[in-house]
């Protein structure tokens, strides 16, 4: 038996072919999504010199990187935040005439600016060591003197400001509150070679009325030729108020 097969035009159908289309973007946008700094890059350099190596997101610096600026003579190693110094890091300048650098600060950074608790590196031997705010020493501090002097205590604006302790080289020292960089208010001061302390009302780095204390004269190595006579007042106490009242009426 044999069959056969047959068609008619009018039976075949014409199935319509789509071809996928992949929308793309224009090339001038591809060209400056690939030329954004973005995620762990090689080193980067400027017209100025200056070169970057670390991480970046939207074409700014973020996260961990290395900056060395070149005219200046200084690096910055830490981490970045949109473009700016943020989190911790350590700045160093070069030493004059050297290739080699010398660290100046290690901290906290907040904004492009030293902010919280870092160390700044005067020179070798003046240190301060403690808490920034906007680039300014404020908050509690410890400063290491190029004389040998050590203040420890409360800081604004870069100058000694609440309560605080300085120990001087020649082992004299002071306690007590002080504002805008000098001794003002209450406190204690300690005369190391004549063992003597004076305990009162300070007005710009000056004792203005208080009491002084001998603390073994006797066995100083430089002791005051004569003894503090005893005070016989009926009342210490009220004299020495009535006099630091009037101090403070006229500040």
């Amino acid at each position: 038996m044999c069959i056969e097969w047959g068609f008619s035009p009018q039976s075949l159908r014409v199935m319509p072919f789509f071809k996928s289309f992949k929308k793309s973007l224009p090339t001038s946008v591809q060209k400056d999504l690939k030329s954004q700094r973005c995620g762990l890059r090689h080193t980067v350099y400027s017209v100025s010199g200056n070169e970057y190596t670390g991480e970046w997101l939207e074409n700014e610096k973020h996260g961990r990187g290395i900056q060395v600026w070149k005219k200046v003579g200084a690096i910055y190693d830490g981490e970045w935040k949109s473009g700016k110094r943020d989190g911790y890091g350590t700045y160093s300048v070069q030493i004059p005439g050297s290739k080699e650098y010398t660290r100046k600060y290690s901290g906290e950074w907040k904004n492009g600016k030293k902010h919280g608790y870092g160390t700044y590196f005067y020179n070798s031997s003046a240190i301060y060591e403690g808490e920034w705010n906007e680039d300014q020493r404020s908050g509690w501090g410890r400063m290491y003197y190029e004389n040998g002097d050590i203040y420890e205590g409360e800081w604004m604006k870069h100058k000694s400001h609440g309560q605080g302790i300085i120990r001087f080289s020649n082992g004299n020292w002071y306690e007590g509150s002080w504002r805008d960089g000098k001794r003002n208010g209450d406190g204690k001061f300690y005369y190391s070679d004549k063992a003597l302390v004076y305990e009162g009302f300070w007005v710009d780095g000056v004792a203005k009325c208080g009491t002084i204390e001998d603390v073994g004269w006797d066995k100083t190595p430089a002791p005051p030729k004569y003894q503090f006579p005893k005070l016989n007042l009926v009342d210490m106490e009220l004299v020495l108020r009535e006099a630091k009242s009037a101090y403070q009426d006229h500040r």
